[in-house]
């Protein structure tokens, strides 16, 4: 424990010390976020422990796990409660498709010790798509509002004066997705296929289980863009997004 310790605080000080020097100014930030990540792990360990030990509480706790990434896109995209909802849709639209999928064939059983941390990566790979395509989608209509006042002008409905736009923006938020799977086992070996080998899974088996995921966590974001990016469509068409407050 204090190995671990001594390493964390020498990875955060370099960080911290690289961002004062290059005047980055997220000092703060990186120092809330190490201390957040240390309180919510040691809490998660002891909430997963819970549920492994009473299964009936994990629809409760990814119910939370959505609320929480719900809230923490909807307040990068936009901030308002539509925003929430529109993220909430989009976050549980990607991940339940994948997740019936997966559960459905029999490619992993349903139970707790399976469940739960598959879909929480599906709901966290989900959240982060929906971040990446509403940031860029508002950006793009705000940076091309002539171009969608031109479609508007033309007699086009709102949805469809931005629907190039947000297809670029869906497409831009997969590139991480598809790099990653592009590239596992070249440029890096993901968390879930060394956390399998440290546990005493072989190669293969944690390969097996690693490419689930790989593809569960690429098919639960392109889901989520298409609909964050359809949703947001029917009202960035309206208002130039700088404007939309409520």
């Amino acid at each position: 424990m204090l190995t671990l310790a001594i390493a964390v605080t020498a990875l955060t000080g370099a960080a911290v010390a690289v961002s004062a020097a290059a005047g980055l100014g997220q000092v703060r930030a990186l120092l809330v976020a190490v201390v957040r990540a240390a309180v919510q792990l040691a809490v998660v360990g002891v909430v997963i422990a819970a549920v492994f030990r009473t299964p009936t509480l994990a629809p409760l706790y990814l119910t939370v796990v959505l609320g929480a990434a719900s809230w923490t896109s909807g307040r990068r995209i936009g901030g308002t409660r539509r925003d929430v909802l529109v993220a909430g849709a989009s976050i549980a639209a990607g991940a339940g498709v994948a997740a019936l999928v997966v559960f459905t064939t029999g490619a992993l059983p349903w139970r707790a010790a399976t469940g739960v941390p598959f879909v929480a990566q599906l709901v966290g790979g989900s959240m982060t798509a929906t971040t990446l395509s509403g940031q860029r989608f508002r950006d793009d209509v705000a940076a091309g509002w002539d171009e969608v006042e031109g479609w508007l002008a033309l007699g086009a409905r709102p949805a469809r004066a931005v629907r190039s736009m947000g297809t670029r923006a869906a497409a831009r938020a997969l590139a991480p997705a598809l790099d990653q799977t592009r590239t596992v086992g070249l440029v890096t070996l993901p968390g879930a296929y060394v956390g399998l080998l440290l546990g005493g899974a072989t190669p293969l088996e944690a390969g097996k289980v690693q490419l689930l995921v790989l593809v569960g966590l690429l098919a639960a974001e392109t889901v989520a863009v298409v609909v964050a990016t359809q949703l947001l469509a029917l009202r960035l068409g309206l208002r130039r997004p700088a404007d939309l407050r409520t």
